[in-house]
Formats: C-alpha cells, sequence, structure tokens
C-alpha cells in the first residue's frame, strides 16, 4: 500500500494535499505535479511511502531540478513508484520498454549457445546495479529543520516524523 502526499510551503505554513500517482510515469510528472500544487513558486516536498518497507522525500523549488532522497533504495526499486526515484538517482533511463522490446529474439533460449551472452548484454543496458540501504541527498531538508543523519535514522513512520519536524503534523494526518 502506497501513502504520497505533497507539502506546499506557505506563507502561513504548510498545505498539504494527499496525491495519486497513477498518471506519474517519470520524475518529471512527479516535479510537475509538486509545481502546480506550489504557492508562489515556493517549495514543495512530496513524501512517498510504501507501508514500512521505504519512504522517499521528493523537493521541488522553483525551475530548479529536483532533489531526491529514498530510504532504501533496493526495496524502492522494486516498487513501481519507488523505481522512478532509484532510476533517477542512478540515471537509469525513464522510458518503458514495450512487450515486444523485452522479448528475447535472438533465436537463443535458456541453455543454448549465446544465450549468457544476451544475458550480460542486457545487464549492461540495464546500468547501475541498485545499492541497498540510502540513495540520494540525505540533506535536502536541512534548511527546513530535518537535518542529514536525523535523515538518515528515520524507519517506521518516518512521513509523520518529517511532519513534526517541518511543523505541519495535523496538515499531514488531515491527507493521510
Amino acid at each position: 500500500m502506497y501513502f504520497a502526499a505533497l507539502l506546499a510551503r506557505t506563507e502561513d505554513g504548510w498545505e498539504a494535499s494527499d496525491t495519486e500517482l497513477d498518471n506519474v510515469e517519470t520524475l518529471t510528472d512527479l516535479a510537475d505535479l509538486a509545481r502546480e500544487a506550489a504557492v508562489d513558486e515556493d517549495t514543495v516536498v512530496a513524501l512517498l511511502e510504501q507501508e514500512d518497507a521505504w519512504f522517499g522525500v521528493v523537493r521541488v523549488d522553483g525551475d530548479d531540478d529536483p532533489r531526491i532522497f529514498v530510504s532504501n533504495a533496493a526495496a524502492a526499486a522494486r516498487s513501481s513508484y519507488g523505481s522512478l526515484l532509484t532510476d533517477e538517482l542512478l540515471g537509469r533511463d525513464e522510458t518503458v520498454e514495450d512487450d515486444l522490446d523485452s522479448l528475447d529474439l535472438d533465436g537463443t533460449e535458456d541453455g543454448e549457445p549465446g544465450a549468457q551472452d544476451a544475458e550480460a548484454e542486457a545487464d549492461d543496458q540495464t546500468g547501475t546495479p541498485v545499492p541497498t540501504g540510502p540513495l540520494g541527498d540525505p540533506a535536502l531538508l536541512d534548511d527546513l529543520g530535518v537535518g542529514e543523519k536525523d535523515l538518515l535514522a528515520l524507519e517506521r513512520d518516518a512521513l509523520s516524523e518529517i511532519a513534526d519536524a517541518l511543523g505541519c503534523t495535523d496538515v499531514l494526518e488531515a491527507v493521510r
């Protein structure tokens, strides 16, 4: 089960909105969604989590590139929404292969000559392996009250602790 919310900073504090990620296919889509929620191009923080497996934070400041942190890259990479973040952090191509592209059409099957070469080539195309543990910019919330060490130490109920440090627990809980 996923939870995603956008926290938009305003002059009066934070505004929260839960968000559906059904139409989000890339980090660019998520950043655009965050910018739409922004008030006067101020900071928007997207919070994502999958039960207690991983959480992610995406910070968007105006037109700047999004800054990303993922608590457990290996777990996030195995989920559809988490892989948006880990793929970006690892420099992987955001395009999704269509079914025909993913078929092995070289005439080999497991155990046949050439099959291992095809597998090795496919591994080379996937890019950098996903590390276990945190990935991204753990300092992305430093100026908002969540230090790097604090962010790295979060485990269970991380989004509530982040919201507490930002001073918007009630706002986040209202959309949970």
